[in-house]
């Protein structure tokens, strides 16, 4: 009667080191082109997230639909941003948000909401964005304050693809009000769930 030839230890390693291979390749696959997690590093976004909250980041839809006034995505803001609140190269004029994009973007990520689009007329009072003449119904937003940023009354037009970001917490945010609108093409996705700490899981 034949026998059935033992397996080998090495091809059942190489087989295991095959499967880990493959995992890991469609893993990273999977967060450079479809979904990418993201920690919050900051506070420009509570109460809707909070420092250290996890969330995830729809890379591909960015690639085929426009955000959504409302939405909150990740983006590349201008060069600069992440030290110094500077419009186009200098200051924000008084009594108005910034409307002059800068050309250069930074490589650091920041996480903030939609609050206008291309085309779209803003201003802000009582931390509260005004859109197209309409005050927006904001119930996700941290009262502004009463600092510089919260009385900002003179409209501006956003540019044509672009979007204007701003964070929840409107007294504590460093958004497109002091750097100006985004690019539509530094977006990087929109965050759809979170899902760290547990307690906060979730969709967005």
């Amino acid at each position: 009667m034949a026998t059935k030839p033992k397996s080998s230890a090495g091809g059942s390693l190489l087989e295991l080191v095959l499967i880990v291979v493959v995992a890991l390749g469609l893993a990273l696959g999977i967060q450079a082109f479809l979904v990418k997690p993201y920690r919050i590093p900051s506070e420009s976004m509570v109460p809707t997230l909070e420092v250290g909250q996890r969330v995830l980041v729809n890379r591909i839809g960015a690639r085929f639909t426009d955000p959504s006034v409302g939405d909150v995505v990740v983006f590349h803001p201008p060069a600069g941003a992440e030290e110094a609140n500077e419009c186009g190269g200098g200051p924000p004029p008084p009594s108005q948000v910034c409307a002059e994009p800068t050309e250069e973007r930074a490589d650091v990520n920041f996480i903030k909401r939609v609050v206008a689009g291309p085309g779209d007329r803003l201003a802000v009072r009582g931390g509260h964005v005004i859109l197209n003449g309409k005050r927006q119904k904001e119930p996700f937003t941290e009262p502004c304050g009463g600092g510089e940023a919260c009385d900002l009354p003179r409209e501006i037009k956003v540019p044509a693809d672009h979007y204007f970001m701003m964070g929840d917490n409107r007294g504590s945010s460093d958004d497109s009000r002091f750097w100006g609108p985004v690019p539509r093409k530094w977006i990087i996705g929109e965050a759809f769930a979170t899902y760290w700490p547990p307690k906060r899981i979730g969709l967005l």
